[in-house]
């Protein structure tokens, strides 16, 4: 039985692995600006939840939230960092506020959140550190300017942790996803390849949690054809990358 502080828990994939992990009995501590799913999740699971909720763009917030469960647990064994939220460029009204507004709801977030996960991963057992990235990092794509830097920062920022940690045998496992029929995604206004739903999201990435791997990158097939797409001549990647870009007409 893992000690797992799960954030981003009140909805989407963090909601649906949440559920996962409680039914085969790992306690955890869960973290989301809406508490109500929390406690819910507390109601059915009383021995099992501790809920922690705050504002995890907020390092004070975060630091808090570190204590109580250092409080409560003493160490955690995994972090699972899924917190995130996503917004879409228009490149004629460019505005770097939402640049910052989702790079702190990512990547300074997770930032946060690992300062404080640290300390109690290393009183843990076989303690392991997990980061909800996105397949975007593959390959650029139009509108995703705000959220693929995020993720790419949150990419870069678990792969240089995962050499700098393994000296202590603390892993680090990147979750790279396709489209996951989710309330977030749900808003987008554009056609989503191989989308999975949630609960077929989670099991995958449950399933696989215990080999501690490298990267867990899904659907198979969309993830092979963003790396085909990478790996072509930037002209070209360029040339299919603008074909999928909106122009001034398509919002006349």
């Amino acid at each position: 039985m893992k000690r797992i502080w799960l954030t981003g828990a009140s909805s989407g994939i963090g909601a649906a692995l949440a559920e996962l992990l409680l039914q085969r009995g790992h306690r955890l501590a869960l973290s989301a600006r809406t508490a109500k799913p929390l406690h819910a999740l507390a109601e059915r699971y009383p021995e099992q939840v501790l809920v922690a909720a705050g504002d995890l763009g907020d390092a004070t917030q975060v630091r808090a939230i570190g204590e109580r469960i250092a409080q409560v647990w003493g160490a955690l064994d995994s972090v699972i960092l899924n917190a995130g939220t996503c917004e879409y460029v228009e490149v004629q009204s460019f505005e770097a506020a939402m640049i910052e507004r989702v790079v702190r709801a990512n990547l300074f977030s997770a930032s946060y959140c690992i300062e404080a996960a640290l300390p109690l991963l290393r009183l843990g057992h076989e303690p392991h550190l997990v980061g909800i990235g996105s397949a975007v990092t593959y390959l650029p794509l139009p509108r995703a300017e705000a959220y693929g830097a995020s993720k790419a920062g949150m990419r870069y920022l678990l792969e240089a942790l995962r050499l700098d940690l393994a000296a202590e045998g603390i892993a680090v496992t990147l979750v790279s996803p396709g489209f996951v029929d989710t309330p977030l995604t749900q808003k987008n206004d554009f056609p989503m390849p191989m989308r999975w739903p949630v609960d077929k999201a989670a099991r995958h990435i449950a399933e696989r949690l215990e080999q501690r791997p490298f990267e867990i990158a899904f659907p198979g097939p969309f993830i092979a054809i963003l790396r085909l797409l990478a790996h072509l001549p930037k002209r070209l990647q360029v040339a299919i990358g603008t074909r999928m870009a909106r122009t001034a007409k398509d919002h006349a």
